[in-house]
C-alpha cells in the first residue's frame, strides 16, 4: 500500500555576503516564517559571527520554530579584509565552498529536506545546481528594478551597438533603453558598463546570471508599483513571474503590526548616542550623512565633505566606518580631529541605527551613497535625498531620484566642497518644501502598497503561495517535487 506524506515547505535562503543583502534577506526570511514556512538562512561564517554580536537576531528569531542559521566558510583567510575591492575574489571563493554544500543540501535523502532555494542572482550557478537536483530556485535580486532592467537590456545595448561607448562623453544620453529613453547619460550606468565587458569581471558575472534568469522559477525584487511602475513592467515583459514585494521593512512592519525600529540587522555595532545627541535638535534641522558598508574614500575626498557641511551651517550626522579611508591611511587620529572640529554644528559616529535615524524628527534630509536599501528607507520615512553613488545601481539610482522621481539632489562623479555646501542648502533650506512634498507622496504610496489589498501585499501572498505548491512530498519512501502554479 502506497504511503505519502507531505512535508512543510522548507525554503533555504542564500544572501551576497554583504551588510545591505542579509539584511533584506532576513527581512524576506522572517515575513516567510510569519507565513509558517520553514526556514534555513545560509551565511558565511564571518558574516555571522559580525550578525550575532551586533545585532538582536539571534533573539527575535527565537519565536519562530521553523527558522535555523547555517553557516559556511567564504574559503578566506580570518585575517582578509573583505573588502569591495576584492569582491570578485570573495564571490569567487564562497563558490568553491558553496557548491557542493548546496548539492548535499538539495539531496532528497536529507532529513529535512529542501524543497525552495531563495538566493541572489550572481549566485548563477544555485540555479543550475537547483534544476540538476529537481529543486526550484527562486532569484531575489537586492539591487533596484530599474538596474536590473538594465542587466536585461545589455545584450541588445550590445547588438544594437551602443556598447561599448564610443567616445569619452559622459554627459551622452543612452539609447535603445526602453523605459529610459532620455533618461539616463552614460555616467549613470553601472560603472562596468564603461569597461570592456568582454573582459571585465563584473559585466562576466552579470551575463552569466541573466543566462540563468529564465531558468530558475521566480523572481524576487525589493520595490513597489508606483515607484518603479515602468520598469517592473519591462522586467515582467522578459519574466512574467516577478515578484516586487517591496518596501520589505514596511510589508514586514504591516504583517507583524508593530513597530520595527527596536529590531537590526547589522554587522556593526550601532551607536545608539545618535539618538540621544538628534534628540537635541529641532525638528527637520540635521542632514544624516552615510556612504553605506562599502564606499571606501580619500582622506581628500572625507576633507571635501566636512568643509562643505561645516560651511553651509546645517547640522549633520556622520556615519565614519572605522574602514572608510583608502588604503593604510591612519582612521583613529583623523576622526579625533573631526569629531573635535564638528562640536556644535556635527556629530560623528562609526555606525548608526539607520532606521530610527531616518525616522527621527530632527532629520531632515540624507546625503547618500544611493544603496537601494538606504533609497528606500529614506522614501518610507519622507525624507528627500543627496546622492553620492559610486558602486552598480547606485549610479542608476542617483539618476532617478534627481530627474525622475524628483525627491533630492545627484552629486554623481563630483566631490568639491563648495558643491557640497550648495547642495546641502538646496536641500535643507531652499529647496526644502519641493522635494519634501515629492518624498512623502511617495511614502504614503510605500505605505499604501503593502496594506492589505495594496499590490505589495499581494504579490506577497502570491509568492507564499506559489512556494506552498512546492511542497514536496514522500511517498513509498522517495522525495517527489509538487510544482502547482498561483
Amino acid at each position: 500500500m502506497d504511503h505519502q506524506t507531505s512535508i512543510t515547505p522548507h525554503v533555504l535562503i542564500f544572501p551576497l555576503p554583504l551588510q545591505s543583502t542579509i539584511n533584506s534577506n532576513l527581512q524576506l526570511a522572517e515575513l516567510l516564517c510569519l507565513a509558517g514556512l520553514r526556514v534555513t538562512f545560509l551565511n558565511t561564517n564571518h558574516n555571522q559571527q559580525r550578525l550575532v554580536g551586533n545585532s538582536n537576531v539571534e533573539s527575535r528569531f527565537k519565536q519562530y520554530p521553523g527558522f535555523r542559521f547555517l553557516t559556511l566558510s567564504d574559503g578566506l583567510p580570518d585575517d582578509h579584509p573583505r573588502s569591495v575591492e576584492q569582491f570578485g575574489d570573495i564571490i569567487s571563493s564562497l563558490q568553491t565552498m558553496a557548491e557542493p554544500l548546496l548539492k548535499q543540501m538539495l539531496s532528497a535523502l536529507v532529513k529535512e529536506p529542501v524543497t525552495c532555494v531563495i538566493l541572489d542572482g550572481l549566485f548563477y550557478y544555485g540555479v543550475d545546481i537547483g534544476n540538476e537536483m529537481g529543486v526550484p530556485v527562486i532569484t531575489f535580486d537586492t539591487i533596484s528594478p530599474s538596474c536590473f532592467w538594465i542587466y536585461l537590456s545589455l545584450p541588445k545595448l550590445i547588438e544594437a551597438g551602443v556598447l561599448p561607448f564610443k567616445g569619452n562623453d559622459l554627459d551622452a544620453l543612452v539609447t535603445h533603453l526602453p523605459a529610459m529613453e532620455g533618461l539616463l547619460r552614460r555616467r549613470d550606468l553601472p560603472h562596468f558598463c564603461l569597461l570592456d565587458y568582454k573582459t571585465d569581471q563584473n559585466s562576466q558575472a552579470v551575463f552569466k546570471e541573466i543566462e540563468r534568469i529564465p531558468k530558475a522559477h521566480g523572481l524576487i525584487l525589493n520595490s513597489f508599483e508606483d515607484l518603479d511602475g515602468p520598469f517592473l513592467s519591462s522586467v515582467r515583459s522578459y519574466f512574467p513571474k516577478t515578484y516586487a514585494i517591496g518596501p520589505l521593512p514596511l510589508n514586514l512592519k504591516t504583517r507583524l503590526a508593530a513597530t520595527l525600529l527596536s529590531s537590526s540587522n547589522s554587522l556593526w555595532e550601532e551607536d545608539h548616542t545618535s539618538i540621544k545627541w538628534l534628540d537635541a535638535q529641532s525638528n527637520g534641522s540635521v542632514i544624516y550623512v552615510s556612504f553605506g558598508s562599502l564606499v571606501v574614500v580619500s582622506r581628500d575626498e572625507m576633507m571635501e565633505f566636512w568643509h562643505g557641511l561645516m560651511n553651509s551651517k546645517v547640522k549633520f550626522l556622520w556615519v565614519m566606518r572605522p574602514n572608510m579611508l583608502k588604503g593604510d591611511e591612519s582612521h583613529d587620529q583623523f576622526m579625533k580631529e573631526l569629531v573635535e572640529g564638528s562640536k556644535g554644528i556635527g556629530y560623528i559616529v562609526s555606525w548608526a541605527p539607520q532606521k530610527m535615524v531616518l525616522a527621527h524628527p530632527s532629520v531632515g534630509g540624507f546625503l547618500t551613497h544611493s544603496g537601494w536599501n538606504s533609497t528606500l528607507e529614506s522614501i518610507i520615512e519622507g525624507k528627500p535625498m543627496i546622492c553620492w553613488p559610486h558602486y552598480v545601481d547606485q549610479r542608476v539610482t542617483s539618476r532617478l531620484v534627481n530627474e525622475f522621481w524628483k525627491i533630492g539632489l545627484d552629486m554623481k562623479d563630483i566631490c568639491d566642497r563648495f558643491v557640497v555646501e550648495k547642495m546641502v542648502k538646496d536641500l535643507m533650506e531652499t529647496k526644502k518644501d519641493e522635494y519634501k512634498k515629492s518624498v512623502e507622496k511617495l511614502s504614503k504610496l510605500a505605505k499604501l502598497s503593502v496594506q492589505e489589498g495594496g499590490l505589495s501585499y499581494s504579490n506577497l501572498d502570491c509568492l507564499i503561495n506559489d512556494i506552498k505548491g512546492l511542497t514536496r512530498t514522500v511517498e513509498n519512501g522517495k522525495m517527489h517535487n509538487n510544482v502547482t502554479s498561483y
